[in-house]
């Protein structure tokens, strides 16, 4: 059954993490993505008042992915973790354009010592290649055949 949407919607606009450390997870998405970031205040986070601040995005970071935003904010409690289990946020998934890629994204982060899945057929059709960044959650890179 369709109804009237309440919005038109065209896409996802943006994305933002609760991350605990700003310059390790930006370190994390600059280096798994391989671009420069969209905007960052993480040079000013621990000025007074900019993690409460909107219009300084909390002291955090984002980066392009395609025509959305992938944010990064730096509210989390020291020491804690991701739980997919909770209300919110499951993992979020990049898309790439071929099955080659999600082989040598599997490559580079060997060399680069960071732990992954495996390249993994799903009966969805998807394919898809597991990533934890450090706050624990989970990043797939996902091609659709």
């Amino acid at each position: 059954m369709t109804s009237t949407p309440m919005a038109h919607t065209t896409a996802l606009h943006h994305v933002r993490l609760t991350v605990t450390d700003i310059h390790r997870s930006k370190a994390f998405y600059q280096h798994l993505l391989g671009v420069e970031t969209a905007f960052d205040f993480s040079d000013r986070v621990d000025e007074p008042g900019v993690r409460d601040d909107p219009a300084q995005l909390f002291g955090g970071a984002g980066f392009p992915v395609g025509d959305q935003l992938l944010g990064l904010r730096p509210v989390g409690p020291t020491g804690g973790t991701f739980d997919s289990t909770r209300v919110g946020l499951d993992h979020l998934s990049l898309l790439v354009g071929s099955e080659d890629e999600l082989h040598a994204a599997a490559g580079r982060l060997d060399e680069a010592g960071i732990e992954h899945g495996e390249v993994t057929h799903l009966d969805t059709g998807m394919v898809i290649l597991s990533i934890q960044d450090p706050d624990d959650i989970n990043i797939e890179l996902v091609h659709m055949p």
